[in-house]
């Protein structure tokens, strides 16, 4: 494995009046040298890939270089390999997020509680209880704590956690059964993202669609014939979370078709999308139905994700009706969905911080936006001090985003570059070790303090006073 690499090709592709890189072999020698224990093979493929590279360079023209920079390429790919904060390495650039985007989805939605990412990391570093009974050292039940602590927060008689709200939706179409029917409202056959689309989740879980009511408006009454009929074994409702219908619009009321569904023994599944464990309306936002008033309402089983209004690591939460609860876990489906020892750790720990009460200290999401407009003035204030003669504070409005509560917005403040290119002073601040995310109103720079946390102030004004120059 250890031994001489031949490279014909950097000879034999080359003509005499065009440069050729050096051979794999003298790249490979101080690459060795200088990371010593690294296998040998591994070493060879990256500097073949690296001296494949610049052989493409010099065709297109580019400049000859030393065997010794080529090596000090390959040496620093594989250090970024393995090092979290380097350019190219295993985790995405960190970005200090200015947009006002509260769950910003290009930038990985909710930043998860402090206390989430010592647990992950704690039940990522080593071994842990989690399919094991420590009383009598036998198999047991997968770690439960975020199930009991959903029950808990919710109300509802059992829970499960799978990988992600496509996934919980998807599980829980299934309970119409192999070949089943379920009823969905014309009006909710939307998009949720991803360009994914209820019609074909329902297609996937391989069960038929069966549509009522119309675009615009779908009354309780419009279930009643395919459930009475039989044509149909379970309702699906599905929030409208990332848009809204205004106007001649109407929406079928849960409760009233819920009742008709049990009364003729079908099944309500309710598609919450962000699923809010706290009242959005306490903080000057249109309420957001809650798991909690759904079920109470007459749901048999309500999905939501984690990783949205939850505020924690992506995972799908399915609540409910203990049997349906249980059927879902015998589901085959449910191991390909089920996620790891770390992002459980993660969910129960973001839900533990509700349990506590301290969803809105701890929790950035909820942090985010119980912000209010004087505090965030102040801050703009104090960044556009340290800046100059350039930059004013000026009045925004943040959205939640997210596909979170479509059209509302909170209001804001921040700070505003007005200049000649601020497309050229936006690339700028997205490049570079100290990376921020900026929007773009008019012919200004506008950074949205409602989403920069106030430990990365000074880094702001210190990034914003240096594309202003």
């Amino acid at each position: 494995m250890g031994g001489a690499v031949c490279d014909d090709r950097a000879v034999s592709d080359a003509s005499p009046s065009r440069p050729r890189p050096p051979s794999v072999e003298r790249v490979l020698g101080p690459v060795r040298a200088r990371l010593p224990g690294a296998d040998p093979s591994a070493l060879a493929a990256l500097v073949r890939a690296v001296v494949d590279a610049e052989r493409d360079r010099l065709a297109r023209g580019g400049e000859a270089r030393a065997a010794e920079a080529l090596a000090a390429e390959a040496v620093g790919r594989v250090l970024a390999f393995t090092d979290p904060v380097a350019e190219g390495g295993p985790v995405p650039p960190r970005v200090i997020n200015a947009t006002g985007v509260v769950l910003h989805t290009n930038l990985g939605r909710a930043p998860w509680p402090t206390v989430a990412i010592e647990a992950a990391t704690v039940a990522a570093a080593g071994y842990g209880y989690l399919e094991l009974d420590e009383v009598t050292g036998r198999r047991g039940a997968r770690f439960r704590a975020a199930e009991e602590h959903l029950a808990a927060l919710t109300g509802c008689e059992a829970a499960l956690v799978v990988t992600n709200a496509a996934a919980a939706l998807l599980l829980a179409v299934g309970l119409a059964g192999r070949r089943g029917s379920v009823v969905v409202s014309r009006g909710e056959l939307v998009e949720i993202g991803g360009g994914v689309r209820i019609p074909e989740v329902v297609a996937r879980a391989g069960v038929r669609l069966v549509e009522v009511g119309t675009t615009n408006r779908t009354r309780a009454a419009d279930f009643e014939e395919p459930l009475a009929q039989g044509r149909a074994r379970l309702v699906l409702r599905v929030h409208p979370s990332n848009f809204a219908v205004t106007g001649f619009a109407e929406a079928a009321d849960l409760a009233e078709v819920a009742a008709i569904a049990h009364l003729h023994e079908a099944l309500v599944v309710d598609d919450l999308g962000s699923g809010a464990l706290l009242d959005t309306g306490a903080f000057g936002l249109a309420h957001e139905p809650m798991p909690s008033e759904r079920l109470a309402a007459g749901a048999d089983v309500v999905v939501f994700s984690g990783d949205k209004l939850v505020g924690g690591p992506q995972a799908g939460l399915i609540v409910g009706r203990a049997a349906l609860i249980a059927r879902l876990r015998r589901d085959p489906l449910a191991r390909a969905m089920r996620p790891d020892k770390a992002i459980l750790a993660g969910v129960a720990a973001t839900l533990g911080l509700y349990r506590a009460g301290r969803a809105v200290t701890d929790v950035p999401v909820w942090r985010a936006i119980a912000r209010t407009p004087d505090g965030l003035r102040e801050r703009a204030a104090s960044i556009a001090s340290g800046v100059g003669s350039s930059i004013e504070v000026v009045a925004l409005e943040s959205a939640v985003g997210g596909g979170s509560l479509p059209g509302q917005v909170l209001p804001s403040a921040g700070v505003a570059l007005r200049v000649a290119s601020p497309d050229r002073l936006a690339a700028a601040l997205r490049r570079g070790p100290d990376r921020v995310l900026a929007r773009i109103e008019g012919d200004a720079l506008v950074c949205d303090l409602r989403t920069v946390e106030p430990e990365d102030d000074v880094l702001l004004a210190r990034r914003l006073a240096d594309v202003a120059r």
